[in-house]
């Protein structure tokens, strides 16, 4: 199975993708979907199990009410139309991680459908439809390796059996990786504002299956389509999609036939490569789950759950960048998660200046927290520290050279900035006729930079503050220091 050659731009140019997306989100719920088993990930194998989850004969499915206004939170907040009737069906296939035969989903009567997400897009913003959001529950988990005989054995957990889940189905709308990209990130963003789902994909919480076509720009029949499986990052999948449209493009040109057909993705190889062929749709021979009646959700069921829906992250950011007068992009790192943005906005209004509070997360903070490979959740240095540094640089007791002098010493040792501040408490030179010492020495070693000031190009005068503040080795007070060189440069 030979990887694809590059495809020319202007090959590329000829097609464009269509591009649908499948998202499994697990529910954080305490139980499972239909029974009291703990939906807990890690714990030993086989040990979170019942005769509900696995099926067993007499055994009857309760369904769990926390599971169900999670759902209608997501779907309220991917602006999704709730149905007041939903169905759930038995979805028959057979497999050695689903011990029932069958699993417990929805079928023609989804819990929701017809909702968005809005995309930014080349030309602009791009809304991406949503078909439907409906609930199901997890199977088990198969495992082909770790073991001795990994070789010649399949190990099974069936642990994950009856986690609760909602599977959102996106509109063939998406036309390319990027897109799918900020989908996905939009989408992840939105359910973990919400708390329905930690959305953790390395354990398997949210789980992304792609399908995939190419077609001659203009056209309106669909290409035929590849489903694209086994894709544990957004960047991956961005990545898959990239060399699958590659593939099928490559396919057409050379006068071949794209098979429609399950691929899985090697990240290793950066390729796709076949799973099995996808001829026909499997007749998963769907009716509805004769254990369960209908879900109904009253009005006043979905006026509770939408009590429950929080400030969404594009609404948010938004405000904030009105409110504080921070960026664009300020507002995006700093609701990278509900928490941090919650924290973000207490310290900005408890601060004299909540753009130094954004500038400090964005410059000092990030560098270090990059470098160091940690997550803005991990930071040694609370945002009540950033506050503190910002309120103390703002009123001119700390130069910019000694708050980073004390970030550094606060992640080299793992502490918060108070801590480190009361410590070491850097000194600075206040004394008017010390600083207005050294102002003299370096305006007598820069006669052309003073003919340019004094030629009225004043923005100079940022180069006698730096050259000063590192002849004083950042002590110099930083609000005091501006005043006197501007003074003796107009003298």
């Amino acid at each position: 199975m030979a990887t694809t050659a590059s495809v020319s731009p202007d090959v590329l140019a000829k097609y464009e993708a269509v591009i649908g997306l499948e998202v499994h989100v697990q529910l954080l719920t305490a139980t499972k979907a239909f029974c009291g088993c703990a939906n807990q990930f890690g714990a030993p194998p086989n040990t979170n199990i019942c005769p509900v989850c696995l099926g067993l004969p007499g055994a009857l499915p309760v369904l769990n009410e926390k599971a169900v206004e999670y759902a209608t939170l997501a779907a309220l907040a991917l602006n999704c139309q709730v149905r007041d009737r939903s169905v759930f069906a038995r979805k028959n296939y057979f497999y050695p991680d689903l011990p029932k035969g069958y699993q417990i989903s929805q079928y023609d009567k989804p819990l929701a459908e017809h909702g968005w997400i809005e995309v930014p897009a080349s030309d602009g913003p791009k809304r991406i439809g949503i078909t439907r959001l409906h609930m199901e529950e997890d199977a088990g988990k198969s495992l082909h390796d770790g073991f001795p005989d990994s070789a010649t054995r399949t190990y099974v957990d069936l642990n994950r059996c009856g986690t609760p889940l909602i599977e959102i189905v996106s509109e063939p709308d998406i036309r390319t990786p990027d897109e799918a990209y900020e989908y996905l990130t939009r989408l992840k963003e939105i359910l973990l504002f919400t708390g329905v789902s930690d959305c953790n994909m390395e354990e398997g919480s949210l789980r992304c299956d792609a399908n995939v076509s190419v077609r001659l720009r203009g056209a309106q029949k669909f290409g035929t389509k590849a489903e694209v499986k086994n894709v544990n990052s957004f960047r991956f999948i961005r990545a898959a999609l990239q060399y699958e449209i590659e593939r099928q493009i490559e396919v057409i040109e050379s006068g071949g036939r794209v098979v429609q057909e399950t691929r899985l993705w090697n990240a290793n190889e950066g390729r796709t490569y076949s799973m099995r062929s996808k001829e026909q749709a499997h007749d998963y021979r769907y009716f509805p789950e004769p254990d369960l009646p209908p879900l109904i959700l009253t009005p006043r069921l979905k006026e509770e759950v939408a009590k429950l829906m929080p400030e969404l992250p594009e609404a948010r950011r938004k405000r904030m960048v009105a409110e504080y007068e921070i960026s664009e992009q300020d507002a995006q790192t700093l609701t990278a998660t509900r928490a941090f943005a919650d924290q973000f906005e207490a310290a900005a209004r408890a601060a004299k200046n909540p753009k130094r509070v954004a500038n400090l997360v964005q410059s000092e903070l990030t560098s270090r927290l990059k470098a160091k490979g940690l997550e803005l959740e991990q930071s040694p240095i609370s945002m009540k520290g950033i506050a503190m540094a910002a309120d103390l640089a703002e009123e001119g007791k700390l130069s910019s050279k000694q708050l980073k002098q004390l970030f550094d010493i606060a992640f080299e040792k793992g502490e918060d900035f108070p801590v480190v501040y009361e410590r070491e408490k850097p000194q600075q030179i206040t004394d008017p006729a010390a600083l207005e010492k050294m102002i003299d020495e370096v305006i007598a070693a820069n006669p052309k930079q003073v003919e340019q000031y004094r030629g009225g190009k004043k923005t100079v005068a940022a180069f006698f503050v730096g050259q000063v503040m590192k002849l004083s080795k950042g002590q110099a007070n930083p609000a005091l220091l501006n005043e006197l060189v501007t003074k003796k440069l107009d003298s």
